[in-house]
């Protein structure tokens, strides 16, 4: 698998877009995942981003969204973040990449005041009609599982209940390493999403709170998840995520350091 990273892992540097993915590309990454939202970025940064990674032989492969409102009661919230997440598609497209990564969000009101069966089919219902739309551009999306205990997508039960109930090709599975450590997943676990999952993030934390620290740093028994996703044969990049660095001077070491400890894991997996 491809090596990737994901370029907020920049945003602390306090310097320009094409800076970050020159950075990406030398420190050797052979392909870079853009969170950037398509209603705050002009045509120029986009265009920007598309020429830099072409000029940089840095292939985009996937574009992050966070989209809480998917599931929202009211019809004209999930209206304009049906329409927010076609245009992440429509960003995907444009950057020749392969996915947009999407992250649902949580049950409202602590599941007590909307039934959580229905917030689910509001989440499913949208997802089809995203999905319906990914399909048209040829592209996919990777659906995050999160670790927090109100999040629709926290277990590998949910996800496969929830890419059942959506029953739609373009709609498939993100793999977060991280993730799973901390919500207790067994790496055997991954075998369920075999054929369903497009899309990796590693990374490291504590084992108790969402840390997206280098591997190394944190509690992560990394070759277990590793050995599991190689044998699922995933067409696609592992992305590193990274949170802030403590030393906002020292970034560059930050990604170096995180770049060499997965390069390595990967290696050994026989993944890279």
């Amino acid at each position: 698998m491809q090596l990737g990273l994901i370029n907020s892992a920049w945003a602390q540097a306090g310097r320009d877009t094409a800076w970050g993915l020159q950075k990406t590309k030398a420190l050797g990454f052979d392909t870079v995942d853009i969170f950037a939202d398509p209603l705050d970025i002009g045509v120029q940064e986009r265009q920007l981003i598309r020429r830099e990674c072409e000029r940089l032989d840095l292939p985009i492969v996937s574009v992050c969204c966070v989209a809480t409102g998917l599931i929202d009661f009211n019809p004209s919230v999930r209206r304009f973040h049906l329409d927010r997440c076609k245009q992440y598609l429509d960003l995907v497209y444009e950057f020749s990449g392969r996915n947009l990564l999407l992250v649902l969000g949580e049950y409202l009101w602590n599941r007590e005041v909307i039934p959580p069966a229905h917030q689910w089919q509001l989440a499913a219902e949208s997802c089809r009609q995203l999905g319906d739309y990914a399909a048209e551009l040829g592209v996919q999306i990777a659906l995050e599982l999160e670790p927090f205990p109100l999040s629709l997508l926290n277990s590998v039960d949910s996800m496969v209940r929830f890419l059942d109930d959506t029953a739609h090709p373009a709609v498939q599975a993100n793999i977060d390493v991280s993730h799973l450590c901390l919500a207790h997943v067994a790496p055997q676990e991954l075998r369920r999403l075999k054929g369903r999952a497009i899309h990796v993030h590693i990374s490291d934390c504590d084992g108790k709170v969402h840390g997206d620290l280098p591997p190394g740093r944190g509690v992560v028994d990394f070759a277990p998840y590793l050995k599991e996703i190689a044998a699922m044969d995933i067409d696609g990049a592992v992305s590193i995520e990274l949170e802030y660095s403590p030393e906002p001077d020292q970034i560059e070491a930050w990604v170096a350091e995180a770049y060499t400890a997965t390069d390595k894991l990967l290696r050994e997996a026989g993944l890279r």
